[in-house]
């Protein structure tokens, strides 16, 4: 790891971490495939475990131990600099060790992913990053195989996201799909069932499809406020909720995502 002390926050060799906008990272046109910010040690660990290749670090003097025990002798630049300068390129306060600006892996191919899964998530269009990250931690904490993604879903990769999830995302295997158009024949192929988790009169309670789960399954969760599309709930082989009370109509989507993993695991005996 070779380190270098900067106490200039307008440095460009710092340009990288400057404002930390999610587009700008993953349209640079000077890295090939685009760049996502790790923040912590134990994010960056599991970043560079899972084979994502660091471009350079960002830190303070205090957390170069542990840097220097992840990457050892590997070609990576660290740039040291002090609490001011970092929180004046960064924006806010690092107080999680250092930041990491990563090489976007390629995504796997969508039927790839969906082969080897058993038990799936599919977000679609999910806006916010947090429920993104925590829909992550929910399928690697509760036995999801895969997570798939639409194509206009917040990105498993900015920031939040990855800080929310605690690093699964780089522990779960996922990839995005285009529509439904595509990825259903491809579901369908693999004998997955897709069950929709939404508000509507007609829905199966989550306890009575976990009593007859199928032997593969992809659970779909829609944006927050809207839920899933008709183009969603068209496709679904069963639409499920989860009863509430206390005079509340939903859990948001992560919560929703943890529930129902759980109940899949654990169904109820006749």
């Amino acid at each position: 790891m070779h380190e270098t002390r900067i106490d200039d926050p307008a440095d460009p060799r710092l340009d990288d971490y400057r404002g930390l906008t999610d587009t700008a990272l993953r349209t640079r046109g000077d890295v090939d495939g685009g760049l996502y910010i790790a923040e912590s040690l134990k994010v960056i660990e599991r970043a560079v475990r899972a084979g994502h290749r660091p471009r350079s670090v960002l830190t303070q003097e205090r957390w170069l131990d542990g840097l220097r025990a992840l990457f050892g002798y590997a070609d990576v630049e660290a740039y040291v600099c002090p609490d001011a300068v970092v929180e004046a390129v960064a924006g806010f306060p690092v107080h999680r060790g250092a930041l990491a600006a990563m090489h976007r892996p390629s995504l796997p191919p969508l039927a790839e992913v969906v082969r080897g899964s058993r038990t799936m998530l599919v977000l679609e269009d999910l806006i916010e990053h947090q429920n993104v990250g925590s829909a992550f931690r929910a399928a690697a904490a509760l036995g999801a195989d895969a997570v798939l993604v639409s194509a206009r879903c917040a990105d498993p990769l900015y920031r939040r996201s990855v800080k929310v999830s605690t690093g699964t995302v780089f522990q779960v295997p996922w990839t995005r799909f285009d529509s439904w158009d595509e990825l259903v024949p491809i579901l369908r192929s693999e004998g997955i069932r897709l069950a929709a988790l939404a508000l509507r009169d007609d829905a199966e309670t989550l306890d009575a499809y976990a009593a007859r789960r199928p032997e593969r399954v992809a659970l779909a969760f829609g944006s927050e406020g809207p839920g899933l599309t008709a183009q969603a709930l068209a496709a679904a082989d069963a639409v499920v909720t989860i009863p509430m009370a206390g005079g509340v109509d939903s859990l948001n989507v992560a919560s929703t995502a943890a529930v129902a993993l759980w109940a899949l695991q654990h169904p109820p005996r006749g």
